[in-house]
């Protein structure tokens, strides 16, 4: 079997993926519109931040795995992968640390304008007295939008400078807020207004494309800085640019409205090039650290998928079946039996949406549980009863 690696991935971790008796294809500068064709023959395929569209999942027959070397999934088309069978997984929390210290750091940056001092020693000019101006950090607000492995891991990092966290995010209750020592919002609006520092730590999705809007926006205090280390789609752009060319918000950026998907390529964006907006060039998760941890996490999902069928992170697994019944059918472990247990359900036209067969200890018995789209009706029970020779009990029960 053949894994296609089609960006940058450490050497050491394309040594683990081989000694798994796969096939390694390494090819990081592969462009996306040629992942389709080469992805034709792969049972994996791994990527971090190349497009994987529709067509791949059209034309790869034998792909079953794509792996993102990564946290987010929106680079992925989900619902085709989902449509074709084919497992999708990720890496939460792997890149937690880097991207938590990106998002300090670019706090601190923008407090002490270091970027600008940097500029101007080189230049050859000195000016302690413009720079000498800054806010710092210590018991300054900070807003978290976003609780997962980053947004925790940011939160540590601020109460380490001494900063009081306010947080909001969709499942965050009191309870849990006091066991992270933050103070919980009840809405976004309403977290804008007390903080000195916003900063986004959610996945992209329908449900919080844009949910960073011009009414949140503009509830931020003046001189209030605002910090995206995770997707540009969370924040109305328009809105963004407005007020910061006004100068109503100072801006960390590592993420931007149509960066280039290339390492190296030339971007002209009219906000990254305002003197109160800092950015970076979409490096959170770009450390050692991060690196090796991500694909060690890829190593340790494929090698699952090989030899146990299991995929840990799956995304694209329906959280809830669809199943209205659970047939439990006690059996003898022989050749045949779930087979005609099987085809008597098809017989009886009823779908069959999941099924665990589990061995007790001397191969001689199994249990069997079938979750099926509706309840059979009694005579199939009782006619998969009757096979005595094979089966050893029968019941159903509704879901």
């Amino acid at each position: 079997m053949k894994v296609l690696i089609a960006d940058a991935f450490p050497k050491e971790r394309l040594a683990d993926l081989a000694a798994l008796g796969l096939t390694v294809d390494h090819r990081p500068d592969l462009p996306a519109k040629e992942v389709a064709a080469a992805a034709a023959d792969a049972t994996v395929l791994v990527v971090r931040s190349k497009q994987v569209v529709a067509e791949v999942f059209e034309k790869a027959d034998a792909l079953s795995l794509v792996v993102r070397a990564g946290a987010g999934v929106n680079t992925i088309d989900v619902a085709a992968a989902s449509k074709a069978g084919i497992y999708v997984a990720n890496c939460p929390g792997q890149n937690a640390i880097a991207v938590a210290e990106l998002a300090v750091g670019l706090m601190v940056a923008i407090d002490r304008r270091i970027p600008d001092n940097v500029a101007q020693l080189r230049a050859g000019k000195w000016n302690k007295k413009a720079f000498s101006e800054a806010n710092g950090l210590y018991g300054r607000v900070l807003g978290v939008v976003g609780l997962g492995p980053i947004g925790q891991a940011t939160v540590r990092r601020a109460q380490g400078f001494g900063m009081r966290v306010v947080a909001w995010s969709r499942s965050l209750d009191d309870g849990r807020a006091r066991e992270l020592s933050v103070e919980r919002a009840p809405d976004l609006v309403s977290l804008a207004r007390q903080v000195d520092v916003l900063s986004l730590h959610l996945p992209l999705s329908k449900e919080t494309r844009g949910l960073v809007s011009r009414q949140v926006l503009e509830a931020m205090k003046p001189g209030a800085i605002l910090v995206n280390t995770a997707r540009a789609e969370l924040v109305d752009q328009a809105a963004l640019l407005e007020l910061a060319k006004a100068g109503r918000l100072r801006v960390g950026l590592d993420v931007h409205a149509g960066e280039p998907e290339k390492g190296q390529a030339d971007f002209d964006s009219e906000l990254a090039k305002l003197p109160n907006v800092y950015g970076t060039h979409h490096i959170g998760a770009s450390t050692e650290q991060a690196q090796d941890a991500i694909a060690r996490e890829t190593v340790r999902i494929v090698a699952s998928f090989l030899r146990e069928g299991a995929v840990p992170n799956c995304v694209n697994v329906a959280r809830k079946s669809p199943a209205k019944a659970r047939l439990v059918v006690r059996h003898f472990d022989r050749v045949g039996v779930l087979a005609n247990v099987l085809g008597a359900i098809r017989e009886a036209g009823i779908n069959v949406e999941e099924v665990q067969n589990t061995v007790f200890e001397g191969a001689a018995a199994a249990c069997c549980t079938i979750r099926l789209d509706e309840r059979p009706p009694a005579e199939l029970v009782q006619r998969i009863r009757a096979r005595t020779d094979e089966v050893m009990f029968v019941e159903c029960f509704d879901l």
